[in-house]
Formats: structure tokens, sequence, C-alpha cells
């Protein structure tokens, strides 16, 4: 039987994320290097971006000395930085676009058909959700985030950041993000959420929790032709259409800001069969069911809407048991939080646009963790959910800059 380390000569870094797709990025992001030879030439600054997650505990002078099997790999004369002084230059000059375009470029689903708990029928299954994370509270990083406690309050707390992804269920793979301040217009989950829709597909089954909820999110999203499995809340207010089969039924999202009257001309008009315009209403299947023991006086009433409007597809039962694993977004991005990152919890970037980029890079480096041990559980032939995370990290650790990983 094969392991997780059979499949770490094949390069997490050099591999997966290949030079040709780390060249353009450079390229189209106008970050080209000055003059040949040099100081860490752009490309290295993107892997060295990538070792800063795999290696939150090295110095900046320690992660210029795992650079050398690259800069070996890419066949150019470099002298590497004596100092952090000059790793932080060198980061400075590339910036976070790069990194964030390769980030969007190489981060694509990694599950296939033969991947346990990938689908659901031919429906790739997705979930949506955020995380935070604290920066440096440097002059510059305060500006622009603002504290942790709040834009207006002057106490203690360290800048933060919040993070916004859609991962693949069954791998944790985060395949795209959108990054912001924690305070501000246009800084919550919601507004940040608004960045991705653009990215489904229509093969994919996108679950979310209540918050990622509003009509124009559903609008936006669900014209994509991806599935959509989101939780809403109560005071939504559903009408009914008519009841299906498994005790599911069909129900009218109405555009908010159309009259009440025309509101419940558009329920009339599909209870009657008629079809209804999308720039005014969407029909869903709603799927309710009672969570008991939740330690409150009655059990939590889950109310789920659905794009899956044929019980022959998906039975309610098989949706409402699919949606417990929007879980594993969760999972997702505790592995990013705990094991790629410092120990002391705070990034080490001391401005703005490095804290993105550091953040661009552990996502990428988190998805190149998420395929390896996917293309391992495969060789296994179990579920990549069985591959024990913190130990392919470890022998990652100790491969990942080997100049076998590295092919021209």
């Amino acid at each position: 039987m094969n392991d997780v380390r059979d499949l770490v000569s094949l390069g997490v870094l050099g591999s997966f994320v290949p030079r040709d797709v780390v060249d353009q990025a450079i390229s189209d992001a106008g970050c080209e290097a000055k003059r040949s030879g040099g100081k860490l030439p752009p490309w290295s600054v993107v892997y060295l971006t990538m070792l800063m997650a795999l290696y939150p505990d090295d110095d900046y002078e320690e992660l210029a000395d795992r650079l050398a099997p690259l800069v070996a790999w890419g066949h150019e004369a470099i002298d590497l930085p004596a100092s952090s002084g000059g790793v932080t230059q060198a980061r400075q000059r590339l910036g976070y676009e790069p990194v964030k375009r390769v980030f969007e470029q190489v981060c694509v689903p990694v599950a296939d058909t033969v991947t346990g708990g990938a689908f659901l029928g031919f429906r790739r299954l997705m979930a949506i959700d955020g995380f935070e994370t604290e920066v440096p509270d440097t002059p510059k990083n305060l500006q622009r985030f603002g504290r942790s406690g709040g834009a207006d309050e002057a106490g203690s707390g360290y800048a933060k950041v919040r993070v916004v992804g859609i991962a693949e269920c069954a791998t944790r793979a985060v395949i795209s993000a959108g990054i912001a301040a924690v305070v501000g217009k246009g800084t919550g989950e919601r507004s940040l959420a608004g960045s991705l829709w653009d990215g489904l597909e229509p093969d994919m089954l996108l679950m979310a929790d209540c918050g990622f909820y509003s009509w124009g999110a559903w609008a936006k999203a669900s014209a994509t032709g991806a599935g959509l499995l989101w939780r809403v809340g109560e005071p939504l207010g559903l009408p009914l259409i008519n009841w299906l089969p498994d005790g599911s039924y069909l129900s009218l999202l109405t555009n908010p800001d159309l009259p009440k009257g025309r509101r419940q001309g558009l329920v009339d008009a599909a209870r009657a069969g008629a079809g209804i315009d999308p720039d005014q209403g969407h029909l869903v299947r709603v799927i309710e069911y009672d969570v008991p023991d939740r330690g409150e006086d009655d059990d939590e009433l889950i109310v789920l809407i659905t794009t899956i409007t044929d019980p022959l597809e998906a039975s309610a039962t098989e949706l409402a048991e699919t949606y417990h694993r929007r879980w594993d977004v969760e999972t997702a991005f505790d592995r990013i939080k705990t094991h790629l990152r410092p120990t002391s919890k705070v990034l080490r970037s001391q401005s703005p646009d490095l804290v993105i980029a550091e953040i661009y890079g552990m996502l990428l480096t988190g998805w190149a963790l998420a395929k390896l041990i996917c293309d391992a559980a495969t060789e296994m032939d179990t579920a990549p959910g069985r591959v024990k995370y913190k130990r392919a990290i470890r022998i990652v650790r100790r491969h990942a800059t080997r100049p076998a990983a590295f092919s021209p």
C-alpha cells in the first residue's frame, strides 16, 4: 500500500504550483524583475511566501536557506539575502497581486469521481464560510484593518483580517477567497462572499449558513447554474406553493424591492404553474427538520432552501444529511488557522500588502496539502478525511524543499 511519503516526491510546491504559472502571474501583475540575477527574483518570493506558511516558526534567514533547492531548480545565479531586511524588501517589491493570481489560477477542486464523499449525484459538494486572523498592530496595519475591538476603539488588541472562502467538502481544499478588514463598510462575510459567486460551476452544490443569505446573493449565485443548499432564518417567510411527496415543499423567494401586492401576485402565479421572471422571484424547495437535544427548551428548527426542486434528484432526507457536510469547510479553515500560522497566532507581516500576500500564501499551501492528501487517499483507496493531517504536514515539512521535489 502506498503512503503519503510516496507522493511527497512529486513535489508539493514544484509540481502542484508550477513555475510557468508563477511566471505568468508575475508577468500579468507587472512585477517582473528589473534586471537579471540579483537577490530573490519574483518567482522565488512566491515560493518563499508558501514556505512561510509551511514553516511558520522559521525566521526570514532560515526561510531563505530553505529556498536554496528552488534556486538550483530555477537554474539561476542568485545571491540569497543574508538578512531579514533583504527578504522583506523582496516581498515588498513583489506585493500581493502575483500570489493572489497564482492562488486563483492553481486552486481548483481536487476530488475526482472515486474520492469518497465528494459528490451528491453529479454535484460536487462545496461550502462557504469565513474566519478571522490577527496581524501585527503596526501603524499601517491598524490604519488599513483597524483593531479587533472596533475601528473607533483605542484599547489593546491586534489588527484583525477577515477571510471568506469556498472549499471542497471532501478534501477541504479552499478554491476561492476574499480578504478584508473586520470593520468598515463592505467588510462583512456576506459582502466578501459577493466576489466569489462568479467562480461557481454548474456541477457544484454550494452549502451556506444563515449569514450568507440575501435576495441578491441567492440571485447571483443561482444564476451561475450551480446547485445551492442554504440554511435560512425562520423570519424569512416562505409561502407554500405546493407540497412534495417527501415532506418538503416548493416556495417562492420574491424580490424585496417589489411592492407587497406584486409579491403576492407572483406567489399566486407560481401556485397556478406560471413561469416567474428571475429578476422578480425564484422557485425554491424548502426542507425543514428539528435537531433534538440542543440544550434548549425547544428543539432547534433547521430550515433549508435549495435549487434542487425535484425530489427524485435528491430526497429531503438526503439533502438534510448532506447539509451537515457544510461543517467540513470549518475543518478546512481550522487547519489553516491552527497548523499553517505562527504558534503566536499572529501573522508576521508588518504592512497590509504583505499581510494579504501572507494569507494567500497560507491558502495556497493549504490547497497543495489538500491535494497531496487527496492523491494519497486515492492511492490508498480511502477517503481524504482518513489521512492524518498533522502527520502529512510533518512529512511535507521534511521533504518539501529537497531538490528531487522539483522538476524543470
